[in-house]
């Protein structure tokens, strides 16, 4: 298509049908959905351009702001063909903070399939984001069982409209995701598009028995089945997956930053990285690295958290071993 015939709705309207298209062969060809591929409907139905109607790129000194609504029709098709890269896209910066993004969608796709949905689950998205997460849900299930909660009333703003520009209308809370949405409660299934440090207990009281939680925690994705209001336990996915924090009561904690005498091997490895980022506060790094050395540099797979009324703690293998760590 040349350029000029971007000038209008019908040319953008063709390359987005397009666009979308190779998105979906892209993720398909990941294999996100192998073991659903009822999902691949949803993402070929559900425009994501218009849940991004700006989004911002890094460049350097700062970010470049691409939006639909450019005059020059070059910027706009580079605008489009970026909302359907297979890429997380940055759409809410604040002081040069990144605040809000949309998730890269292989991983939403990988998310979306972990979470075992059937069509009559009611679920808890955490991050409301653009919105596009919860219109994913909203076609596999209907509006009606799908509710999302933000903490910045901006964000739910523009989220619900861009949900009724695609026509789905779930609910929209502003509120603390660390809180969940009891009046809304109970759910089959929470799902958190933020990083967390810890597994909130208010959560557990809102499931039903039997249901499933995924949240990014420690660079890592955990799937929690919750026995009862005061039980819920499980392992970490192999995904590696990197979000924007939960902003509230419970937002991730740093890093550790005393690193000195660890080989750079260690210290720029991804797996030796996500056991850091987990015992933080808890394990001193070079005790970190002594253990990943012991058990022959374990994945994410390995490790699990339990939710218990008295406690919350992270573990290697199995929750009553010798490797434990209390999270907050």
């Amino acid at each position: 298509m040349d350029t000029h015939d971007l000038a209008g709705p019908a040319g953008l309207a063709d390359l987005a049908t397009r666009a979308r298209a190779e998105l979906v062969r892209e993720i398909e060809a990941s294999g996100a959905w192998d073991a659903d591929p009822a999902w691949r409907e949803a993402f070929e139905a559900v425009p994501r351009h218009l849940f991004v109607p700006y989004y911002y790129v890094g460049v350097r000194g700062g970010f470049e702001r691409l939006w639909g609504e450019d005059p020059d029709c070059r910027r706009r098709e580079r605008w489009l063909r970026g909302a359907y890269a297979d890429a997380p896209l940055a759409t809410r910066v604040r002081d040069g903070e990144l605040i809000s993004s949309s998730s890269q969608p292989s991983l939403m796709a990988k998310m979306l399939v972990e979470l075992e949905i059937d069509e009559d689950h009611a679920v808890l998205e955490i991050g409301a984001g653009t919105g596009y997460n919860a219109a994913l849900l909203a076609h596999r299930i209907g509006d009606a069982l799908v509710t999302t909660v933000d903490l910045d009333s901006e964000i739910t703003e523009s989220a619900r409209r861009h949900l009724e520009s695609a026509g789905h209308r779930p609910t929209v809370v502003t509120g603390d995701g660390a809180r969940g949405v009891p009046e809304r409660a109970p759910f089959d299934r929470i799902m958190a598009t933020c990083t967390m440090n810890s597994v909130p207990r208010p959560w557990l009281a809102q499931c039903r028995p039997g249901a499933r939680i995924l949240a990014p925690l420690a660079t890592g994705l955990i799937a929690l089945r919750v026995r009862d209001a005061g039980h819920a336990e499980g392992r970490f996915l192999q995904t590696p997956a990197y979000f924007v924090p939960l902003r509230g009561a419970t937002g991730p904690g740093p890093e550790p930053q005393h690193l000195g005498g660890l080989p750079s091997r260690a210290t720029s490895h991804e797996r030796f990285r996500f056991l850091l980022t987990l015992t933080a506060g808890n394990l001193d790094p070079h005790d970190a690295y002594a253990l990943w050395q012991r058990e022959e540099e374990p994945g994410r797979e390995r490790y699990g958290i339990t939710v218990s009324d008295e406690r919350v703690w992270a573990w290697l293998d199995d929750p009553e071993g010798p490797y434990a760590w209390p999270l907050p």
